[in-house]
Formats: structure tokens, C-alpha cells, sequence
């Protein structure tokens, strides 16, 4: 099966989402992204990012975080299967002054003080998660100092089961990083300071005919110390930053909301223009006069450390 955009649960053919990927993918990249910057940048302060950090992203996405990483002078490495459409673009964020071919169906994107490049292969090809160990193992720049710092930016705690899959994700990267490396993983903050929860809900209600393991939950308070203790790591701190989610017209909005894939269960459960009419009224309450969209939001991140 070919990998989509997101992850997304399917009660039966039918019932996938048709979707423009490429767009969905653009949206991500030039709406939403940016709206995690706040995150990242307060991470990569507390752990003094710099050219001594050698950087592996995880669900690198479009490549945003690692640009940032790369301009603090870190040599960046990025890998995620779940969107060739957003890696695609992560390879035009970091233009490619000397592509690195990986192993076969290994993404990857890479940086770094010397001019940041990028590669992006074509994904596996049953969409599942890819080692980056075996036969990957050039595609993350193995080295002998091992990765000091891994990032999962993309936030758990909005679907139910989201934190299951990390286990595997960090089982095949932990091995890269040296001893004390430091691992950060990121969720939504309480549902009460997040605005944009009660917009999330929509998606919940919408995708409930299927009952789908997919649909949007409120973030629980151990989401992401959980997900640390499952992968034998140690918790070295903890930090919330504000993240507010702001566009410059509902249609902006709901683009930018679409591209997150939080809403697939519900455009499968019901269609496109009814997800996009509910949530256009969601949405309602945030508007501003001069036709803006502002929502606070609070983000969770975990540092925890390789033993």
C-alpha cells in the first residue's frame, strides 16, 4: 500500500480519504509549520544547540526544525517515511550541494555548518516505519561519536495511540546516539490551554461513525514521560512553551488544520466540504475583526537522556 501523508485508520477501502497529498504537504510547509517554531527554538535553547550537536530528526517532516538546528551551526540529519510529499520539500528547504544517495527507501535529509544538502529517496514501499540501523545505516551518518541529540517534534497526545508507535521509532534510532545523548519528544499541553482543542473536537465528533483509533483525544499529563520510560530512557527536565496557532483568514485556517492529517478519520467517516464547513464554523469564535484566526496554545516537551 502506498504510504499517505499521514497515518490514518481505514475501517475498509473506501473509506481513504482522497486527498491532494502534494497540497496537503505545501500546506504543512508554508501554513503550519511555522507554528512550532516557538517549540524548537525554545528546546534548542535550553540545550545549547550549537556546532558541537550532531542532530537527528525524527519525523523531520518539511525540514523546518532542521534548518533552524543547521543555522545554529548543529550538522543536522533528518529521516521520516510517513511523507514523501513533505520530504520533497524539507530537499528544497535544504538545497542539495552534495546529495547523499541512502539505502534503498530510506528518506533522509542532512545538514550542517559546511552548507546544508539534502536527499530524499523513494519511501518503502508498505508505508512502515524503516530502520535506520541495517542497511540505513548510511543514511544517518553513522560516526563513532554517536548522535547527541534526538528530536521528535511532531506532537503526541492528539490521537489515541499516537505515543504507540514511537517505541519502534526510537528503537531503531537510540543505538546512533551516544551515552547522555539527550532525546526530546513533544505533545499538546493541557486541553484547557490550548484553544485550538475545542477545534480538535470537531475531528472527534466527525470520525466517530467509525469509532477510529485515529480520531483526536485531549492530551493526558504523562503522555510523553511514558513514552520515555517504555524506551529505557531517563527524564532530565521538562518545559511548556506557547504556541499560538495563527492565520490570516479562516481559509488559511482551515488549509492549515487539514495539512496536520488530524481531520482524515473524519473527512473518511463523513467528506471533505462537510469537515470543511464544520470546521470553518469551529473556528467562528477565534475570529477577529480584521478577519484573522488567533488561537493560544500551550506545547509539552520531554529531555531525557540515553543511559
Amino acid at each position: 500500500m502506498t504510504p499517505t501523508l499521514v497515518r490514518q485508520h481505514v475501517s475498509h477501502a473506501d473509506s481513504t480519504p482522497r486527498v491532494d497529498r502534494s497540497a496537503r504537504a505545501r500546506d504543512w510547509s508554508e501554513i503550519q509549520e511555522r507554528m512550532l517554531v516557538p517549540l524548537y527554538e525554545a528546546v534548542y535553547e535550553r540545550l545549547e544547540v550549537g556546532p558541537a550537536t550532531r542532530l537527528l530528526g525524527l519525523r523531520c517532516g518539511s525540514g523546518l526544525a532542521l534548518l533552524l538546528a543547521a543555522g545554529r551551526g548543529a550538522t543536522v540529519t533528518g529521516v521520516d517515511d510517513s511523507s514523501p510529499e513533505r520530504l520533497a520539500l524539507a530537499r528544497e528547504r535544504l538545497p542539495a550541494t552534495a546529495p547523499h544517495h541512502a539505502g534503498e527507501g530510506t528518506p533522509v535529509a542532512r545538514g550542517g555548518r559546511s552548507g546544508p544538502q539534502a536527499c530524499a529517496v523513494a519511501p518503502h514501499v508498505d508505508g512502515g516505519p524503516r530502520p535506520v540501523d541495517g542497511s540505513a545505516r548510511d543514511a544517518v551518518g553513522a560516526d563513532t561519536s554517536g548522535y547527541t541529540l534526538l528530536t521528535v517534534f511532531e506532537p503526541i497526545g492528539c490521537l489515541a495511540g499516537d505515543s504507540e508507535g514511537l517505541g519502534g521509532l526510537l528503537a531503531t534510532a537510540l543505538p546512533r546516539a551516544g551515552r547522555g545523548a539527550a532525546v526530546v519528544l513533544a505533545g499538546w499541553g493541557p486541553p484547557e490551554r490550548c484553544a485550538t482543542a475545542s477545534v480538535l473536537r470537531v475531528a472527534t465528533r466527525l470520525a466517530d461513525p467509525l469509532r477510529s483509533a485515529r480520531s483526536w483525544r485531549p492530551a493526558r499529563r504523562d503522555d510523553l514521560e511514558e513514552v520515555a520510560q517504555r524506551a529505557g530512557l531517563k527524564p532530565d527536565g521538562s518545559g511548556r512553551v506557547a504556541c499560538p496557532f495563527g492565520y490570516a483568514d479562516a481559509d488559511s485556517a482551515v488549509r492549515g488544520l487539514l495539512s496536520t492529517g488530524l481531520f482524515d478519520a473524519a473527512i473518511a467517516a463523513t467528506d471533505a466540504k462537510q469537515v470543511d464547513k464544520e470546521l470553518t464554523e469551529a473556528l467562528h469564535p477565534h475570529r477577529r475583526p480584521d478577519g484573522t484566526v488567533w488561537m493560544p496554545n500551550v506545547f509539552r516537551y520531554l529531555v531525557a537522556r540515553v543511559p
